[in-house]
Protein backbone atom coordinates (compact mmCIF):
# COMPACT_ATOMS: atom_id res chain seq x y z
CA UNK A 1 0.00 0.00 0.00
CA UNK A 2 1.17 3.72 -0.55
CA UNK A 3 1.40 5.70 2.65
CA UNK A 4 3.02 8.22 4.76
CA UNK A 5 6.35 7.28 6.14
CA UNK A 6 9.90 9.11 6.74
CA UNK A 7 12.61 9.25 4.52
CA UNK A 8 16.21 9.46 6.12
CA UNK A 9 18.98 11.48 3.85
CA UNK A 10 22.18 9.34 4.25
CA UNK A 11 24.55 12.18 3.11
CA UNK A 12 23.11 14.25 5.31
CA UNK A 13 22.83 12.26 8.49
CA UNK A 14 25.57 12.40 10.62
CA UNK A 15 24.84 9.68 13.17
CA UNK A 16 23.90 12.25 16.18
CA UNK A 17 21.12 10.01 17.35
CA UNK A 18 19.35 13.05 18.64
CA UNK A 19 16.16 11.36 16.40
CA UNK A 20 16.31 7.91 18.59
CA UNK A 21 14.50 9.09 21.50
CA UNK A 22 11.96 11.28 19.97
CA UNK A 23 10.39 8.01 17.92
CA UNK A 24 7.79 6.22 20.63
CA UNK A 25 7.64 3.18 18.13
CA UNK A 26 11.67 2.38 18.49
CA UNK A 27 11.55 2.60 15.13
CA UNK A 28 15.05 4.38 14.46
CA UNK A 29 18.51 2.68 15.26
CA UNK A 30 22.12 4.32 14.62
CA UNK A 31 23.72 1.43 12.72
CA UNK A 32 26.79 2.08 11.35
CA UNK A 33 26.82 5.23 11.87
CA UNK A 34 23.80 6.40 10.35
CA UNK A 35 20.02 6.58 11.54
CA UNK A 36 17.75 3.61 10.07
CA UNK A 37 14.72 2.69 9.67
CA UNK A 38 14.74 -0.40 11.33
CA UNK A 39 11.21 -1.44 10.05
CA UNK A 40 8.06 -0.29 7.93
CA UNK A 41 6.07 -2.24 10.48
CA UNK A 42 7.00 0.54 12.93
CA UNK A 43 6.98 3.83 11.17
CA UNK A 44 3.37 5.40 11.94
CA UNK A 45 4.35 8.61 8.62
CA UNK A 46 3.48 11.24 12.12
CA UNK A 47 6.91 12.77 11.49
CA UNK A 48 7.19 13.36 15.50
CA UNK A 49 11.22 12.70 14.78
CA UNK A 50 11.56 15.07 12.42
CA UNK A 51 11.93 18.63 14.58
CA UNK A 52 14.87 16.44 16.61
CA UNK A 53 16.95 16.32 13.51
CA UNK A 54 19.37 19.19 13.74
CA UNK A 55 20.84 18.72 10.03
CA UNK A 56 17.03 18.03 8.70
CA UNK A 57 17.96 14.47 7.33
CA UNK A 58 14.63 13.39 7.71
CA UNK A 59 11.19 13.92 6.02
CA UNK A 60 7.82 12.22 5.45
CA UNK A 61 7.38 10.96 2.06
CA UNK A 62 4.62 9.13 0.67
CA UNK A 63 5.79 5.33 -0.94
CA UNK A 64 5.06 1.68 -1.24
CA UNK A 65 5.31 0.39 2.31
CA UNK A 66 3.79 -2.40 4.80
CA UNK A 67 0.85 -0.96 6.59
CA UNK A 68 2.08 0.16 10.41
CA UNK A 69 1.60 -2.46 12.90
CA UNK A 70 0.34 -1.67 16.26
CA UNK A 71 0.59 -5.11 18.25
CA UNK A 72 4.20 -5.45 16.27
CA UNK A 73 5.39 -1.96 17.90
CA UNK A 74 3.89 -2.89 21.20
CA UNK A 75 5.97 -6.08 21.03
CA UNK A 76 8.41 -3.84 20.67
CA UNK A 77 8.17 -1.41 22.95
CA UNK A 78 7.34 -3.15 25.99
CA UNK A 79 10.46 -4.38 26.43
CA UNK A 80 12.06 -0.71 26.77
CA UNK A 81 9.06 -1.28 30.05
CA UNK A 82 6.92 1.00 31.22
CA UNK A 83 8.10 4.49 30.74
CA UNK A 84 8.98 3.52 27.16
CA UNK A 85 4.99 1.94 26.52
CA UNK A 86 4.07 5.29 28.40
CA UNK A 87 5.60 7.62 25.75
CA UNK A 88 4.05 5.70 22.81
CA UNK A 89 0.95 5.63 23.83
CA UNK A 90 0.67 9.63 25.01
CA UNK A 91 2.26 9.97 21.34
CA UNK A 92 -0.78 8.08 19.89
CA UNK A 93 -3.08 10.22 22.20
CA UNK A 94 -1.08 13.58 20.54
CA UNK A 95 -1.74 12.72 17.16
CA UNK A 96 -5.59 12.28 17.74
CA UNK A 97 -4.59 7.80 17.01
CA UNK A 98 -7.23 6.53 19.12
CA UNK A 99 -7.64 3.23 17.45
CA UNK A 100 -4.36 2.34 17.55
CA UNK A 101 -4.34 3.91 21.17
CA UNK A 102 -7.13 1.15 22.05
CA UNK A 103 -5.31 -1.62 19.77
CA UNK A 104 -2.20 -0.69 22.17
CA UNK A 105 -4.29 -0.92 25.43
CA UNK A 106 -5.73 -4.39 24.40
CA UNK A 107 -2.22 -5.67 23.83
CA UNK A 108 -0.98 -4.67 27.15
CA UNK A 109 -4.59 -6.34 28.53
CA UNK A 110 -4.45 -9.29 26.33
CA UNK A 111 -0.66 -9.84 28.47
CA UNK A 112 -1.13 -9.41 31.60
CA UNK A 113 0.54 -5.95 31.74
CA UNK A 114 -0.58 -3.40 34.03
CA UNK A 115 0.71 0.41 33.91
CA UNK A 116 -1.27 3.41 34.69
CA UNK A 117 -2.29 5.27 31.09
CA UNK A 118 -3.88 8.24 30.36
CA UNK A 119 -7.73 8.26 29.09
CA UNK A 120 -7.95 9.45 25.26
CA UNK A 121 -8.39 13.31 24.91
CA UNK A 122 -8.70 15.46 21.54
CA UNK A 123 -5.60 17.84 21.95
CA UNK A 124 -3.08 18.95 19.57
CA UNK A 125 0.60 19.12 20.84
CA UNK A 126 3.12 21.62 19.13
CA UNK A 127 6.14 19.65 19.60
CA UNK A 128 7.62 17.45 16.76
CA UNK A 129 6.51 17.25 13.01
CA UNK A 130 4.39 20.05 11.86
CA UNK A 131 1.45 20.50 14.35
CA UNK A 132 -0.79 21.71 11.26
CA UNK A 133 -0.93 17.90 10.03
CA UNK A 134 -1.48 16.16 12.83
CA UNK A 135 -4.37 14.18 12.97
CA UNK A 136 -7.17 15.18 15.48
CA UNK A 137 -10.56 13.58 15.69
CA UNK A 138 -13.39 15.93 17.54
CA UNK A 139 -16.35 13.43 16.82
CA UNK A 140 -16.60 11.88 19.99
CA UNK A 141 -16.72 15.71 21.75
CA UNK A 142 -20.02 16.31 23.77
CA UNK A 143 -22.95 18.77 22.34
CA UNK A 144 -21.91 20.88 25.24
CA UNK A 145 -18.32 21.17 23.89
CA UNK A 146 -20.33 22.07 20.09
CA UNK A 147 -21.73 25.02 21.79
CA UNK A 148 -18.70 26.56 22.12
CA UNK A 149 -17.71 26.89 18.61
CA UNK A 150 -17.29 30.59 18.09
CA UNK A 151 -20.43 32.34 16.88
CA UNK A 152 -23.83 31.18 17.19
CA UNK A 153 -23.77 28.20 15.02
CA UNK A 154 -21.79 25.06 15.61
CA UNK A 155 -18.92 23.88 13.99
CA UNK A 156 -19.88 20.75 12.18
CA UNK A 157 -16.41 19.85 11.54
CA UNK A 158 -15.38 16.45 12.99
CA UNK A 159 -11.26 16.00 12.35
CA UNK A 160 -7.79 17.53 11.52
CA UNK A 161 -6.27 18.09 8.98
CA UNK A 162 -8.71 18.49 5.88
CA UNK A 163 -6.70 19.61 2.95
CA UNK A 164 -5.99 16.31 1.00
CA UNK A 165 -2.18 16.88 1.13
CA UNK A 166 -2.05 16.97 4.54
CA UNK A 167 -4.54 14.13 5.39
CA UNK A 168 -3.52 10.59 5.75
CA UNK A 169 -6.10 8.32 4.84
CA UNK A 170 -5.16 5.89 7.03
CA UNK A 171 -6.51 7.82 9.96
CA UNK A 172 -9.05 5.73 12.19
CA UNK A 173 -11.84 8.66 11.55
CA UNK A 174 -11.83 7.82 7.87
CA UNK A 175 -12.76 4.20 8.45
CA UNK A 176 -16.01 3.65 7.53
CA UNK A 177 -16.96 6.88 6.99
CA UNK A 178 -19.23 8.97 4.56
CA UNK A 179 -16.67 11.20 2.84
CA UNK A 180 -17.47 15.17 1.65
CA UNK A 181 -14.67 15.99 -0.82
CA UNK A 182 -15.25 19.93 -1.20
CA UNK A 183 -13.97 21.96 -2.92
CA UNK A 184 -12.21 25.18 -1.39
CA UNK A 185 -14.55 27.51 -2.84
CA UNK A 186 -17.38 26.21 -1.32
CA UNK A 187 -17.69 26.70 2.17
CA UNK A 188 -17.48 30.28 1.29
CA UNK A 189 -20.12 30.43 -1.21
CA UNK A 190 -22.61 28.40 1.07
CA UNK A 191 -23.60 29.70 4.45
CA UNK A 192 -25.66 26.26 5.02
CA UNK A 193 -22.34 24.73 4.32
CA UNK A 194 -21.82 23.29 7.93
CA UNK A 195 -25.34 22.46 8.59
CA UNK A 196 -26.51 21.16 5.80
CA UNK A 197 -23.31 19.12 4.11
CA UNK A 198 -21.01 18.84 6.44
CA UNK A 199 -23.09 17.30 9.34
CA UNK A 200 -22.06 13.73 9.71
CA UNK A 201 -19.26 13.15 7.87
CA UNK A 202 -16.03 13.70 7.59
CA UNK A 203 -13.92 16.55 5.17
CA UNK A 204 -11.06 16.80 2.83
CA UNK A 205 -10.78 20.20 0.88
CA UNK A 206 -9.08 20.38 -2.67
CA UNK A 207 -8.55 22.88 -5.40
CA UNK A 208 -8.51 20.80 -8.69
CA UNK A 209 -7.02 24.34 -10.56
CA UNK A 210 -4.17 25.56 -7.77
CA UNK A 211 -3.13 22.32 -6.54
CA UNK A 212 -0.05 20.60 -7.46
CA UNK A 213 0.60 16.75 -7.31
CA UNK A 214 -2.43 15.42 -8.07
CA UNK A 215 -0.94 12.72 -8.51
CA UNK A 216 -0.93 12.45 -4.93
CA UNK A 217 -4.61 13.37 -4.54
CA UNK A 218 -5.66 10.14 -6.70
CA UNK A 219 -3.23 8.03 -4.46
CA UNK A 220 -5.13 9.28 -1.49
CA UNK A 221 -8.61 9.09 -2.58
CA UNK A 222 -7.80 5.49 -4.28
CA UNK A 223 -6.42 5.02 -0.79
CA UNK A 224 -9.45 6.28 1.18
CA UNK A 225 -12.04 3.54 -0.95
CA UNK A 226 -9.50 0.78 -0.80
CA UNK A 227 -8.13 0.70 2.83
CA UNK A 228 -10.46 2.97 4.84
CA UNK A 229 -13.29 1.31 3.05
CA UNK A 230 -15.03 4.81 3.46
CA UNK A 231 -18.93 4.35 3.33
CA UNK A 232 -20.02 6.99 0.80
CA UNK A 233 -18.07 9.80 -1.34
CA UNK A 234 -19.98 13.53 -1.84
CA UNK A 235 -18.19 15.61 -4.17
CA UNK A 236 -18.95 19.45 -3.49
CA UNK A 237 -18.07 21.67 -6.35
CA UNK A 238 -18.60 24.98 -7.72
CA UNK A 239 -19.78 25.63 -11.40
CA UNK A 240 -16.70 27.19 -12.86
CA UNK A 241 -15.72 24.77 -15.13
CA UNK A 242 -11.85 23.87 -13.61
CA UNK A 243 -14.27 23.03 -10.72
CA UNK A 244 -15.31 19.72 -12.81
CA UNK A 245 -11.49 18.82 -12.29
CA UNK A 246 -12.63 17.44 -8.95
CA UNK A 247 -15.38 15.27 -9.80
CA UNK A 248 -13.51 13.71 -12.59
CA UNK A 249 -10.48 13.17 -10.26
CA UNK A 250 -12.51 11.25 -8.07
CA UNK A 251 -14.18 9.50 -10.54
CA UNK A 252 -10.59 8.22 -11.87
CA UNK A 253 -9.67 7.11 -7.95
CA UNK A 254 -13.32 4.95 -8.17
CA UNK A 255 -12.03 3.15 -11.79
CA UNK A 256 -8.63 2.84 -10.06
CA UNK A 257 -10.00 0.81 -7.17
CA UNK A 258 -10.57 -2.28 -6.02
CA UNK A 259 -13.87 -1.44 -4.49
CA UNK A 260 -17.15 0.68 -5.62
CA UNK A 261 -18.88 3.23 -3.66
CA UNK A 262 -21.64 5.36 -3.93
CA UNK A 263 -20.50 8.79 -5.42
CA UNK A 264 -23.03 12.28 -5.24
CA UNK A 265 -22.02 15.10 -7.20
CA UNK A 266 -23.22 18.73 -6.15
CA UNK A 267 -22.35 21.57 -7.78
CA UNK A 268 -22.45 25.01 -6.20
CA UNK A 269 -23.58 28.31 -7.76
CA UNK A 270 -21.73 31.11 -7.58
CA UNK A 271 -23.77 33.16 -4.76
CA UNK A 272 -24.43 29.73 -3.13
CA UNK A 273 -27.44 27.79 -4.53
CA UNK A 274 -27.27 23.88 -5.36
CA UNK A 275 -27.62 23.90 -9.66
CA UNK A 276 -27.21 20.26 -9.39
CA UNK A 277 -27.35 17.06 -7.26
CA UNK A 278 -27.09 13.74 -8.61
CA UNK A 279 -25.51 10.28 -7.94
CA UNK A 280 -23.47 9.51 -10.80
Amino acid sequence: MKRKIIKIDEALCNGCGMCVPNCAEGALQIIDGKARLISDLFCDGLGACLGNCPLGAIEVEEREAEPYDEKKVMEHVVKGGENVIKAHLKHMLDHGETEYYNQGIQYLKDNKIQIQTEEPKEKIKMHGGCPGSRTVDFSNNSENDKEKSVGNISSELQQWPIQLHLISPMASYFKGADLLIAADCTAFAMGNFHQDYLKGKKLVIACPKLDANKEVYLDKITALINDSKVNTITVLMMEVPCCGGLIAMVMEALRNASRKVPVKSIVVGLRGEVVSEDWV
